[in-house]
């Protein structure tokens, strides 16, 4: 459950080629995908802070599902 429960690293692609990175939790994630499709603004909860989107200009969401780990280490 705890795993749930663990901020996920997303990114958001814009129609023009921009990205945006954030950290939010399953919940947010799956509000956003809900959204997806309609149109005006979203807001999502993320580690950093509130953002705005503007539905119509999303291109793309990539959700990362594992944590990177860096060496040869568990």
């Amino acid at each position: 459950m705890a795993e749930r429960e663990r901020p996920q690293r997303i990114t958001i692609g814009f129609i023009g080629g921009q990205a945006l990175a954030a950290r939010v939790l399953p919940d947010e994630l799956t509000k956003l995908r809900n959204a997806l499709g309609s149109t005006g603004w979203h807001d999502v909860a993320a580690e950093d802070g509130t953002i705005a989107i503007d539905l119509e200009k999303v291109a793309y969401v990539i959700a990362e599902h594992e944590e990177h780990r860096v060496g040869f280490g568990t």
